[in-house]
Protein backbone atom coordinates (compact mmCIF):
# COMPACT_ATOMS: atom_id res chain seq x y z
CA UNK A 1 0.00 0.00 0.00
CA UNK A 2 1.37 3.41 -0.99
CA UNK A 3 0.82 6.18 1.55
CA UNK A 4 1.59 9.86 2.04
CA UNK A 5 2.04 10.99 5.63
CA UNK A 6 4.02 13.10 8.02
CA UNK A 7 6.59 11.24 10.12
CA UNK A 8 8.79 12.05 13.12
CA UNK A 9 12.22 10.39 13.14
CA UNK A 10 12.72 8.32 16.28
CA UNK A 11 16.05 6.64 15.45
CA UNK A 12 18.44 5.89 12.61
CA UNK A 13 20.99 3.08 12.73
CA UNK A 14 23.75 2.49 10.22
CA UNK A 15 23.41 -0.84 8.43
CA UNK A 16 26.54 -2.31 6.88
CA UNK A 17 28.63 0.40 5.18
CA UNK A 18 26.21 2.49 3.16
CA UNK A 19 22.64 2.05 4.40
CA UNK A 20 20.37 3.09 7.27
CA UNK A 21 17.50 1.56 9.18
CA UNK A 22 15.23 4.42 10.20
CA UNK A 23 12.43 4.16 12.74
CA UNK A 24 9.68 6.78 12.36
CA UNK A 25 6.49 7.59 14.21
CA UNK A 26 4.06 8.27 11.37
CA UNK A 27 0.87 10.27 11.52
CA UNK A 28 -1.04 7.69 9.47
CA UNK A 29 0.26 4.35 10.74
CA UNK A 30 2.06 4.70 14.06
CA UNK A 31 5.57 3.29 14.35
CA UNK A 32 7.26 2.11 11.15
CA UNK A 33 10.81 1.04 10.27
CA UNK A 34 12.34 1.85 6.89
CA UNK A 35 15.37 0.69 4.96
CA UNK A 36 17.36 3.50 3.30
CA UNK A 37 19.72 2.02 0.74
CA UNK A 38 22.97 3.85 -0.08
CA UNK A 39 22.38 6.63 2.46
CA UNK A 40 26.15 7.10 2.73
CA UNK A 41 27.00 7.08 -0.95
CA UNK A 42 26.42 9.37 -3.89
CA UNK A 43 26.36 13.12 -4.25
CA UNK A 44 23.21 13.54 -2.15
CA UNK A 45 24.35 11.40 0.77
CA UNK A 46 24.70 14.37 3.14
CA UNK A 47 21.22 15.49 2.23
CA UNK A 48 19.84 12.00 2.86
CA UNK A 49 21.47 11.70 6.27
CA UNK A 50 20.29 15.19 7.28
CA UNK A 51 16.69 14.03 6.92
CA UNK A 52 17.13 11.52 9.72
CA UNK A 53 18.35 13.60 12.63
CA UNK A 54 16.53 12.92 15.92
CA UNK A 55 12.89 14.07 15.91
CA UNK A 56 13.05 15.66 12.46
CA UNK A 57 9.56 16.11 11.02
CA UNK A 58 9.28 14.68 7.50
CA UNK A 59 6.71 14.40 4.76
CA UNK A 60 7.07 10.99 3.15
CA UNK A 61 5.68 8.82 0.44
CA UNK A 62 6.26 5.18 1.23
CA UNK A 63 5.24 1.66 0.38
CA UNK A 64 3.85 -0.11 3.44
CA UNK A 65 3.62 -3.87 3.06
CA UNK A 66 2.52 -4.20 6.71
CA UNK A 67 4.16 -7.61 7.09
CA UNK A 68 6.39 -6.75 10.05
CA UNK A 69 9.37 -6.23 7.75
CA UNK A 70 11.28 -3.07 6.82
CA UNK A 71 9.31 -0.67 4.64
CA UNK A 72 10.66 1.55 1.85
CA UNK A 73 10.51 5.28 1.17
CA UNK A 74 9.59 6.52 -2.29
CA UNK A 75 9.94 10.25 -1.57
CA UNK A 76 11.16 12.21 1.47
CA UNK A 77 11.22 15.90 2.27
CA UNK A 78 11.48 17.98 5.41
CA UNK A 79 8.01 19.05 6.52
CA UNK A 80 9.15 22.01 8.59
CA UNK A 81 12.88 22.80 8.60
CA UNK A 82 14.08 23.42 12.15
CA UNK A 83 15.82 26.76 12.60
CA UNK A 84 17.57 26.12 15.94
CA UNK A 85 16.99 22.60 17.25
CA UNK A 86 19.92 20.88 15.55
CA UNK A 87 22.35 23.80 15.92
CA UNK A 88 21.73 24.70 19.58
CA UNK A 89 23.62 22.39 21.96
CA UNK A 90 20.90 22.52 24.62
CA UNK A 91 18.07 21.79 22.20
CA UNK A 92 19.96 19.13 20.24
CA UNK A 93 20.89 17.32 23.47
CA UNK A 94 17.29 17.51 24.60
CA UNK A 95 15.86 16.06 21.38
CA UNK A 96 18.47 13.28 21.36
CA UNK A 97 17.36 12.33 24.86
CA UNK A 98 13.66 12.57 23.99
CA UNK A 99 14.09 10.50 20.83
CA UNK A 100 15.62 7.74 22.96
CA UNK A 101 12.73 7.95 25.42
CA UNK A 102 10.21 7.55 22.60
CA UNK A 103 12.26 4.71 21.11
CA UNK A 104 11.52 2.80 24.31
CA UNK A 105 7.95 4.15 24.72
CA UNK A 106 6.20 4.00 21.34
CA UNK A 107 5.80 0.45 20.07
CA UNK A 108 2.43 0.25 18.34
CA UNK A 109 2.14 -0.02 14.58
CA UNK A 110 -1.22 1.69 14.73
CA UNK A 111 -2.44 5.23 14.24
CA UNK A 112 -2.14 7.57 17.23
CA UNK A 113 -2.76 10.93 15.60
CA UNK A 114 -3.33 12.84 18.89
CA UNK A 115 0.16 11.83 20.09
CA UNK A 116 1.68 12.71 16.73
CA UNK A 117 0.01 16.14 16.69
CA UNK A 118 1.10 16.83 20.27
CA UNK A 119 4.74 15.95 19.51
CA UNK A 120 4.78 18.00 16.30
CA UNK A 121 3.33 21.05 18.07
CA UNK A 122 5.76 20.69 20.97
CA UNK A 123 8.81 20.40 18.69
CA UNK A 124 7.81 23.49 16.73
CA UNK A 125 7.43 25.36 20.03
CA UNK A 126 10.92 24.25 21.07
CA UNK A 127 12.38 25.41 17.78
CA UNK A 128 11.01 28.94 18.22
CA UNK A 129 11.70 29.59 21.91
CA UNK A 130 14.85 30.15 23.93
CA UNK A 131 13.66 29.58 27.51
CA UNK A 132 13.48 25.79 27.43
CA UNK A 133 14.90 24.48 30.73
CA UNK A 134 11.72 22.57 31.65
CA UNK A 135 10.61 21.64 28.15
CA UNK A 136 11.61 17.97 28.37
CA UNK A 137 9.96 17.56 31.77
CA UNK A 138 6.65 19.06 30.62
CA UNK A 139 6.72 17.06 27.38
CA UNK A 140 7.44 13.76 29.14
CA UNK A 141 4.56 14.26 31.55
CA UNK A 142 2.10 15.48 28.89
CA UNK A 143 3.03 12.56 26.61
CA UNK A 144 1.69 10.13 29.23
CA UNK A 145 -1.82 11.40 28.35
CA UNK A 146 -1.39 9.80 24.94
CA UNK A 147 0.58 6.76 26.13
CA UNK A 148 -2.13 5.83 28.62
CA UNK A 149 -0.75 6.54 32.08
CA UNK A 150 -1.24 10.21 32.89
CA UNK A 151 -1.54 10.70 36.67
CA UNK A 152 -4.97 10.73 38.28
CA UNK A 153 -5.11 14.31 39.55
CA UNK A 154 -8.50 14.09 41.27
CA UNK A 155 -6.90 14.03 44.76
CA UNK A 156 -3.89 16.29 44.30
CA UNK A 157 -4.33 17.74 47.78
CA UNK A 158 -3.09 14.44 49.27
CA UNK A 159 0.51 14.24 50.48
CA UNK A 160 2.19 11.53 48.40
CA UNK A 161 2.20 10.38 44.78
CA UNK A 162 1.94 6.62 44.30
CA UNK A 163 3.99 5.70 41.21
CA UNK A 164 2.55 2.26 40.46
CA UNK A 165 -1.10 3.32 40.71
CA UNK A 166 -0.48 6.80 39.30
CA UNK A 167 -2.52 8.63 41.93
CA UNK A 168 -2.16 10.71 45.08
CA UNK A 169 -2.51 9.12 48.49
CA UNK A 170 -2.32 10.13 52.18
CA UNK A 171 -0.14 7.10 52.93
CA UNK A 172 3.58 6.66 52.30
CA UNK A 173 4.54 3.31 50.80
CA UNK A 174 7.20 1.43 48.86
CA UNK A 175 6.31 3.07 45.54
CA UNK A 176 5.40 6.58 46.71
CA UNK A 177 7.43 9.70 46.15
CA UNK A 178 8.54 11.61 49.23
CA UNK A 179 6.53 14.66 50.25
CA UNK A 180 9.17 16.95 48.71
CA UNK A 181 9.26 14.96 45.46
CA UNK A 182 5.45 14.93 45.35
CA UNK A 183 5.32 18.72 45.74
CA UNK A 184 7.73 19.12 42.81
CA UNK A 185 5.61 16.70 40.77
CA UNK A 186 2.45 18.69 41.56
CA UNK A 187 4.16 21.87 40.43
CA UNK A 188 5.14 20.18 37.16
CA UNK A 189 1.56 19.07 36.52
CA UNK A 190 0.46 22.72 36.50
CA UNK A 191 3.21 23.88 34.10
CA UNK A 192 2.77 24.67 30.42
CA UNK A 193 5.52 25.34 27.89
CA UNK A 194 4.97 29.10 28.11
CA UNK A 195 5.25 29.23 31.92
CA UNK A 196 8.31 30.65 33.68
CA UNK A 197 11.15 28.22 32.89
CA UNK A 198 13.01 29.24 36.08
CA UNK A 199 10.37 27.77 38.37
CA UNK A 200 12.78 24.90 39.23
CA UNK A 201 16.48 25.05 40.01
CA UNK A 202 18.95 22.52 38.58
CA UNK A 203 18.77 19.96 41.39
CA UNK A 204 14.97 20.06 41.40
CA UNK A 205 14.89 19.37 37.67
CA UNK A 206 17.20 16.39 38.17
CA UNK A 207 14.93 15.02 40.90
CA UNK A 208 11.84 15.42 38.70
CA UNK A 209 13.57 13.84 35.70
CA UNK A 210 14.60 10.79 37.76
CA UNK A 211 11.04 10.47 39.08
CA UNK A 212 9.64 10.69 35.53
CA UNK A 213 12.02 8.00 34.29
CA UNK A 214 10.94 5.79 37.20
CA UNK A 215 7.29 6.52 36.40
CA UNK A 216 7.80 5.49 32.77
CA UNK A 217 9.53 2.32 33.94
CA UNK A 218 6.58 1.43 36.19
CA UNK A 219 4.10 1.74 33.33
CA UNK A 220 5.96 0.64 30.19
CA UNK A 221 7.25 -2.91 29.85
CA UNK A 222 10.91 -2.98 28.89
CA UNK A 223 11.47 0.76 29.34
CA UNK A 224 15.13 1.66 29.90
CA UNK A 225 16.84 4.90 30.80
CA UNK A 226 18.24 6.54 27.64
CA UNK A 227 22.01 6.41 27.20
CA UNK A 228 21.96 10.17 26.66
CA UNK A 229 20.48 10.81 30.13
CA UNK A 230 23.88 11.53 31.65
CA UNK A 231 24.79 13.84 28.75
CA UNK A 232 21.55 15.74 29.32
CA UNK A 233 22.33 16.15 33.01
CA UNK A 234 25.82 17.38 32.19
CA UNK A 235 24.67 19.95 29.63
CA UNK A 236 21.94 21.33 31.90
CA UNK A 237 23.97 21.30 35.13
Amino acid sequence: MQIKTKAIVISSIKFQEKSLIVKCFTQSSGLKSYFVRNAFSGRKSNQKIAYFQPLSILEIEAVHKNKGTLENFKEIKISTPFQTIHSDIYKSTMVLFLSEVFYHSIHEEEKNEPLFNFLETALLWLDHHDEIANFHLILLLEATKYLGFYPDVSNMDLTYFEMREGNFTPFIGVDTLTEHQTNLFKKLIHLKFDNNQKVFHVLERQIILKNLMDYYRFHLDGFRNPKSLEVLKEVFS
